[in-house]
């Protein structure tokens, strides 16, 4: 697995990835996300939202089908990015309840209300917080 900047992505990649993928806004992963390459193919993406000074906001975060399997390692490989960018807190708005799951496990905190998002989406689904240290 290999985290790519997505505006340093191969073109023809992307826009393989996009094509099949019509949820995922493009023009704000190429300014400030990630393509998650696997064997050579682009299996996933996300965007790391900076909310205020060392708070951001992991939006956008898909994957395949066939790159399901690889979603734990993917968000401990995101938290290793917040960490490296110095992130104080990370938020993720989640609509699946085995996201939740995982996001629990790998001790993000759920959240009663949203506090630093301000243009967040209103449909259902929970906030969780991640402390990074």
């Amino acid at each position: 697995m290999e985290l790519i900047a997505a505006n340093r992505a191969s073109e023809e990649k992307l826009e393989n990835f996009l094509e099949d993928n019509k949820d995922v806004e493009k023009e704000l992963l190429l300014e400030k996300g990630y393509v998650v390459e696997i064997e050579g193919t682009i299996e996933g993406c996300f965007v790391m939202d900076t909310v205020e000074d060392g708070i951001y906001w992991l939006k956008q975060l898909y994957v395949t089908k066939n790159a399901a399997g690889s979603l734990p390692v993917l968000l401990e490989t995101i938290l290793a990015l917040a960490k490296k960018k110095e992130a104080k807190q990370v938020f993720v708005h989640s609509h699946q309840p085995m996201v939740d799951v995982l996001l629990e496990a790998l001790q993000f905190y759920p959240q009663k209300e949203n506090k630093f998002v301000h243009d967040a989406p209103v449909e259902k689904g929970n906030w969780w917080t991640y402390n990074v240290s």
